[in-house]
């Protein structure tokens, strides 16, 4: 059974990420798992968002979103 979070008023990506997976690395795979909510920012109460496996280890790399252009 997929492991699930549901949002409270105010959670982000990285903050989900940190406090259900243990690392923000893991930031980029949920956030590719719930596309369909990739216009939050800042998350309302309520959403339920599908959680990677924390057994699959994060990238390396910066997610998209925290990279800069050089």
């Amino acid at each position: 059974m997929p492991k699930t979070y549901t949002t409270i008023q105010g959670d982000m990506w990285d903050s989900i990420a940190y406090s259900q997976l243990g690392d923000v690395a893991y930031t980029d795979k949920l956030m590719n798992l719930n596309p369909q909510y990739r216009e939050y920012y800042t998350f309302p109460a309520g959403i339920v968002l599908h959680l990677p496996d924390a057994a699959e280890q994060p990238s390396a790399a910066l997610p998209p979103w925290r990279q800069v252009a050089g």
